[in-house]
């Protein structure tokens, strides 16, 4: 478990990080929002035992930042936004290297670096130069350097930065599955659409100050409290409309340019479920019913005014 406690950081008067606490437990997957000078990366250095806080602290599995940080690095695993790959070494070479740093013992290496490369799918890689390699590789190679020491926390800065689509959607597979494998993995990015497809929380950090935390769903209905939910439907759609209005919870119903029915619903799944029963059940004929897809920019938009250290 990473537990966050009134981590503060500050230079003179300018206060970076504004104390910050939350907690996340094995197979979360955090989404840290933030403009450049929010305080993500400065966070992030603070839990990775680069930087010491001003004050508060955090803890990975009972080890202390400040108490204990030898045990903490034993624990994380950190990639920062820019990291150095070694020229004229083979990516086996280079994980060999961390390894050792880690103190895997020789006869261990060979498998656990065998085992990184297929988790990240660098295996017909392996005798490559690290020079030789695509930007999405060295990425990849880079968070093979993290997983070598099998961390219980992995801090991700800016992971998906100068990547292409495919090299984005390889590493949120990734990162998924790491999160399956039970790590937590704390991702800082600025692609916040690609957040909402593999992480289950999310933090939204302005001037330093956390202004959101939580499950991705219960941050969105803070900021949107109804459930926007789209029907298409077969024939004349102002009745749908009418019919919507006099369901419990509707707040607004109405016909979008596409020709959708869009309504807006403060209400659970059960009452998204009750409102389709009773439009079949005046004989509407409906081909689409979902509810709009969570849209993080949306509320990172709403959350935040744009200020920056």
């Amino acid at each position: 478990m990473l537990e966050i406690r009134n981590l503060r950081k500050t230079y003179g008067d300018l206060v970076a990080v504004r104390d910050l606490s939350f907690t996340l437990e094995p197979g979360d997957i955090l989404g840290f929002i933030g403009t450049n000078g929010a305080g993500k990366t400065t966070t992030i250095r603070m839990v990775s035992t680069l930087l010491e806080p001003t004050s508060g602290t955090a803890s990975i599995n009972g080890f202390d930042i400040q108490r204990d940080p030898m045990g903490v690095r034993r624990l994380i695993g950190y990639m920062p936004d820019f990291f150095g790959l070694y020229d004229d070494v083979k990516a086996w070479e280079y994980l060999d290297f961390f390894a050792n740093i880690y103190g895997i013992p020789s006869k261990q290496r060979p498998s656990v670096i065998d085992n990184v490369l297929e988790l990240t799918d660098l295996t017909t890689k392996r005798d490559a130069f690290v020079q030789s390699l695509s930007r999405g590789m060295q990425q990849r190679l880079c968070l093979a350097r993290c997983l070598v020491h099998d961390p219980a926390l992995l801090l991700l800065d800016e992971p998906a930065s100068g990547l292409d689509p495919r090299a984005r959607a390889e590493l949120r597979e990734l990162i998924l599955e790491l999160g399956r494998m039970g790590k937590i993995v704390i991702v800082s990015s600025h692609i916040l659409p690609e957040l909402a497809g593999f992480c289950n929380k999310v933090g939204v950090i302005e001037r330093g100050e956390l202004l959101a935390f939580g499950g991705v769903g219960e941050v969105v209905r803070s900021v949107q409290p109804h459930r926007k939910v789209h029907a298409r439907i077969v024939g004349e759609l102002d009745g749908v409309v009418a019919t919507a209005m006099a369901c419990a919870g509707v707040s607004d119903a109405r016909i979008d340019n596409s020709g959708s029915v869009v309504i807006d619903l403060q209400g659970s799944h059960e009452d998204q479920a009750e409102l389709l029963k009773t439009l079949l059940a005046k004989g509407h004929r409906i081909f689409e019913f979902r509810e709009e897809a969570v849209n993080l920019e949306d509320v990172f938009l709403k959350l935040t005014r744009g200020d920056v250290n």
